[in-house]
Parts: C-alpha cells; sequence; structure tokens
C-alpha cells in the first residue's frame, strides 16, 4: 500500500514520468492473462479476448505501466465478477492515431451515485469493510494517474446486476509517431 500511495504522489507531483515504448498490445494482454489464469479459475470466472485479433496493434506507450493498469482492472472484474462468469478484453480502432482498449464484465456493476468517485484514492464502493474482496482503494486511482499521464482517456459505464466496461485509449504507432522517437 506505501508503495502505491507513493507511485500515486510521484505521478501527481510531476516527479514519476513515463517511459514509452513500441510494443505490441495483443502479445501485452496476453501476458496478463496468463498472470492471472490461475486467479481466474479460483474464481470461476472465463478471462480472454471477446473475439480473435489476426491483426497485431503496436502502441507506444509505457509497456510496464500500461500492464499495471490491464492487471488491476482485470483483477477488479476477477474479485467482482459472478461464478461462471466472463471478463473479455476488446481492442477498437477509433482513428488511426487511436486504439481503444475495453475491458469489460458480466459482474455485479457498479451504482450510478459511485461512479465520480471511483478513481479517487481510498474509495472504495463496498463500504462494509468486508475484506474478502476489497483492496486498498488505490488501485483505479493508480489506472487513472497512468493514463493521464499518458495524456489519454479513462471511461467506466456501468449497471448494477449487470457487469462494468472500463475503457482507455492508447497512441497507436504511426509513421509520424515512429520517425520522431528514432
Amino acid at each position: 500500500m506505501v508503495k502505491d500511495l507513493d507511485l500515486i504522489t510521484q505521478f501527481e507531483s510531476g516527479i514519476k514520468t513515463i517511459d514509452r515504448t513500441f510494443f505490441d498490445i495483443n502479445e501485452l494482454i496476453e501476458n496478463v492473462f496468463d498472470l492471472l489464469e490461475m486467479q481466474a479459475i479460483k474464481n470461476k470466472i472465463s478471462i480472454g479476448f471477446d473475439r480473435e485479433y489476426t491483426q497485431s496493434y503496436q502502441v507506444f506507450a509505457d509497456e510496464e505501466r500500461i500492464q499495471q493498469v490491464l492487471t488491476n482492472l482485470i483483477v477488479n472484474s476477477l474479485k467482482y465478477g459472478v461464478k461462471n462468469g466472463k471478463t473479455e478484453v476488446s481492442l477498437e480502432e477509433l482513428n488511426e492515431e487511436k486504439i481503444l482498449v475495453k475491458i469489460s464484465d458480466n459482474g455485479e456493476g457498479i451504482a450510478e451515485e459511485h461512479l465520480p468517485r471511483l478513481f479517487e484514492r481510498f474509495y472504495r464502493v463496498d463500504k462494509s469493510g468486508n475484506r474478502k474482496a476489497g483492496g486498498s482503494g488505490l488501485g483505479l486511482s493508480i489506472v487513472k494517474h497512468i493514463i493521464e499521464a499518458h495524456q489519454e482517456k479513462l471511461l467506466v459505464e456501468s449497471t448494477p446486476g449487470a457487469g462494468s466496461e472500463f475503457s482507455f485509449s492508447l497512441q497507436r504507432v504511426t509513421k509520424e509517431v515512429r520517425s520522431t522517437q528514432d
């Protein structure tokens, strides 16, 4: 928890920056699936892509931090998912320069009144203090800070009893992006 707080503070103060590189987002997502496979099996929730992606999507971002974003979002969907549920990741081309990564589940969902505060540090939807599924309340705050450090957008849509969808945009690798970095 101290490391998470320190990371948030570093992003807020501008001390922490992101280290952008070119990488294949499909491969990174597959790696996250592999890391979380045992937890998904334990929770009886399937994880995977929404469909087969034959095209590789190259992005220009901080690979380690985007892995942290994906891991935090998928872990949350596993914590609050329903037995025999599913968590899916989809990729959508917004335009030539941006890709949208969506993590959706058919879990508990989040009531509308919680959505405005969802990314605040220590904010937890479950106020009961039940730590069975809960965490520190820092995971979504970290996600927000990492996506903002990339100067990208983070969105959430949720329906209680039907599930949630978290999505964020990333810079696609274009000839212009590659030439400015070479």
